[in-house]
């Protein structure tokens, strides 16, 4: 980069020309925001950010026990939710396994064997 000789008046008079400029735009974000409904909004003061809040180990302590707490009611309701469809379960009578008769099962097969015959006869014909 060139070396530029820069004198105070010429940074001054930039300094002048650019904050003109932001006060035009600033100007023109208003309308805008006033043509949309909105506020203005006012400059963020340039304050120092907020000290992080912390918080006491005995606050913490009293946190962690009632999610302790909460949880163990949780777990309380899931174990007994799970007991009861266990008892449930355990008073009906299973059913027997249910089985296909030889008949059944030979009709099944020559149904299979029907359409399966069928679509080469098409696939067939398509061919041709």
């Amino acid at each position: 980069m060139p070396e530029q000789n820069l004198t105070p008046e010429i940074l001054t008079a930039a300094l002048q020309g650019l904050e003109a400029q932001r006060a035009r735009l600033d100007a023109q974000i208003a309308d805008v925001q006033r043509m949309l409904g909105a506020r203005p909004q006012k400059p963020a003061p340039a304050a120092a950010p907020k000290p992080k809040r912390k918080m006491s180990a005995a606050g913490r302590r009293r946190m962690a026990e009632a999610a302790k707490k909460r949880w163990a009611a949780q777990r309380h309701k899931a174990e007994a939710a799970t007991k009861a469809k266990e008892t449930t379960a355990a008073a009906k009578t299973p059913r027997p396994k249910r089985k296909i008769s030889a008949a059944g099962r030979k009709r099944m097969v020559e149904g299979s064997q029907k359409r399966w015959a069928e679509y080469r006869r098409r696939k067939a014909e398509a061919a041709q």
